[in-house]
């Protein structure tokens, strides 16, 4: 069995929850603290051993490219001016892992970005990381997926607790056994059912690792709404032939595609470093004082 050594990024979404923000900028720029949304996604597929990265993109994405590449203009700039620790912050991203791009033509959905990258992939496992999904773990959910897949050459997809109001914004799958379980067999899995239908609450959120065979799934599924190829409408194919197994998300993730994760994320994270969260922690306590919040 192949080890799992390459990730596709699906970035070539068009941000529209960001507008006017996102009009000329891609969303997956957007900063969180001070680096783009997209890096830290990168940076926890190295984290897991992952340093062959495929980027979706599409029209409008040429800062993505920009961004892990090397400007050496900046560079030569920071090292004349002695600003070596922000030298060292630009370099750390151009020299992240081995990144390749491809243009997603046509928005015809998730599935359809995953299947760009069958030809980088070729016939190896890989993972698939969303771009709006932040993992502040240590990469830890992404590994434990890999050593699943390892031990058992199935796929696995990442799933996390959600409201029941919110599961029809989700694909949702049924598991085969108990849902208290960390990791536990996929019965079925639906594309974003209505609350009163919905197998359960867990939610596949964006994190995967697929065995090759999910491209020829992808293959045979028919557009749903809006013309788009539904990633999981694959599964479900994937699945009739083969085991697919949930991992569950316990804390850290913060979908960034959504105004409040955004915020979030900005405010957790700053407030995890030293050189920012303390003079932050003093100005919320002050701000929910002076709003009267508490």
């Amino acid at each position: 069995m192949q080890p799992v050594r390459k990730a596709v990024i699906p970035a070539a979404g068009l941000g529209t929850r960001f507008l006017p923000a996102t009009k000329s900028s891609p969303k997956e720029m957007l900063p969180v603290v001070d680096r783009p949304a997209i890096q830290y996604v990168v940076e926890e597929a190295v984290q897991a051993g992952l340093t062959d990265i495929l980027i979706i993109t599409g029209r409008n994405k040429r800062a993505v490219e920009d961004h892990f590449d090397r400007n050496f203009e900046l560079e030569h700039y920071l090292e004349a001016s002695g600003k070596h620790a922000l030298l060292k912050e630009v370099q750390f991203a151009s020299d992240l892992a081995d990144i390749h791009y491809v243009r997603q033509r046509d928005p015809l959905g998730l599935g359809h970005a995953v299947s760009v990258g069958r030809h980088h992939v070729g016939n190896e496992p890989f993972a698939v990381l969303l771009a709006d999904d932040i993992m502040v773990d240590d990469a830890a959910l992404l590994r434990s997926m890999l050593a699943t897949y390892e031990e058992t050459g199935s796929s696995v997809v990442a799933v996390q607790e959600v409201a029941p109001e919110e599961i029809s914004s989700y694909g949702c799958v049924e598991p085969n056994g108990s849902a208290d379980r960390e990791l536990v067999p996929i019965r079925r899995i639906v594309e974003k059912p209505a609350r009163e239908v919905a197998p359960s609450n867990l939610a596949v959120i964006g994190r995967y690792v697929f065995s090759p065979e999910i491209f020829d799934a992808l293959d045979r599924i028919e557009p749903g709404t809006g013309g788009e190829l539904q990633l999981t409408d694959a599964i479900a194919l994937l699945l009739a032939e083969q085991p697919v197994y949930a991992r569950r998300c316990g804390a850290g993730r913060y979908d960034v595609g959504h105004k409040l994760d955004f915020l979030r994320a900005n405010i957790e994270l700053a407030l995890d470093r030293e050189d920012l969260g303390p003079a932050l922690a003093e100005w919320m306590r002050d701000l929910v004082k002076r709003r009267g919040l508490v």
